[in-house]
């Protein structure tokens, strides 16, 4: 599934770079772009590949691709964005660091529905619910547990040089196997773009996760490079974003690569 989705994502590159009748994007095009309460549908594929972990053996490494989709509704006030990882990951206990072997398979499908209660050209705020479901496919590609809590974004477009915001969520099991460890997750991400000029931007959108069941936490920097394209009505937004993690507890990624592509699609 890993070389299904790096294959897909190589060939929408090549596609949105290649198109004869791509157009220079807006600077309204720009904001839009990474804006993830824009009022219109979104595919997303994105991947992670984390090459090292701290307090892990130098050989073992994670990779987790998404795919997300997001949907407008009631003409934008509402939007719904459902996401679903395909991850590799080692089968054992990583504590030991012994007689592992790597697995694939679908993880925990997550959702969220948020409310744009400030939406206008420069600025929107949302807040909502958020569901994960267990759909784990084999045992250690999730959680096992139903979780559930609330989504906040927020972004900020009042420059045409800078747009910057911020996704937080939160989530507790509240449900599932009983033999599976109950969870309590925070996640910030805080994120920048900077304009260079003909849709060529520098971007940082690491993830700051907290593990509160476990006291881990892990909290990264990051510096990238991202291009948009406009093809007709499709909005090709390219991106690669090397992390490395700052501060940590536990086992977490030390060294990872957020790349991807996020499609929108204008009305």
């Amino acid at each position: 599934m890993k070389k299904i989705l790096s294959l897909t994502i190589a060939t929408l590159v090549v596609t949105a770079l290649c198109a004869q009748d791509k157009k220079e994007p807006s600077s309204s095009d720009l904001a839009k772009a990474n804006n993830p309460l824009a009022n219109m549908t979104a595919l997303n594929f994105h991947n992670y590949y984390i090459s090292k972990l701290n307090e892990a053996p130098d050989d073992m490494y994670l990779n987790a691709s998404w795919i997300r989709f997001a949907k407008p509704l009631a003409g934008g006030k509402f939007l719904l964005r459902i996401s679903a990882p395909l991850v590799t990951t080692p089968s054992a206990s990583l504590s030991t660091g012994s007689g592992w072997e790597m697995k694939s398979g679908l993880g925990d499908i997550n959702a969220f529905l948020s409310y744009s209660f400030i939406s206008n050209a420069t600025t929107t705020v949302g807040v909502g619910p958020l569901l994960s479901v267990p759909t784990e496919s084999e045992k250690g590609l999730g959680s096992g547990k139903w979780q559930a809590g609330f989504a906040n974004v927020a972004f900020f477009a009042k420059s045409p040089l800078i747009q910057y915001g911020y996704l937080l969520t939160w989530q507790t099991s509240f449900a599932g196997d009983d033999n599976r460890d109950n969870t309590s997750l925070f996640a910030f991400q805080p994120f920048g773009m900077w304009q260079l000029g003909k849709g060529t931007y520098l971007r940082t959108a690491s993830i700051w996760a907290f593990d509160l069941e476990n006291d881990y936490y892990h909290i990264p920097f990051s510096v990238g490079i991202g291009k948009i394209v406009k093809v007709e009505k499709t909005v090709f937004n390219l991106f690669v974003e090397p992390q490395y993690s700052v501060l940590h507890s536990g086992i977490q990624p030390q060294v990872q690569i957020f790349a991807g592509i996020n499609i929108q699609f204008i009305k």
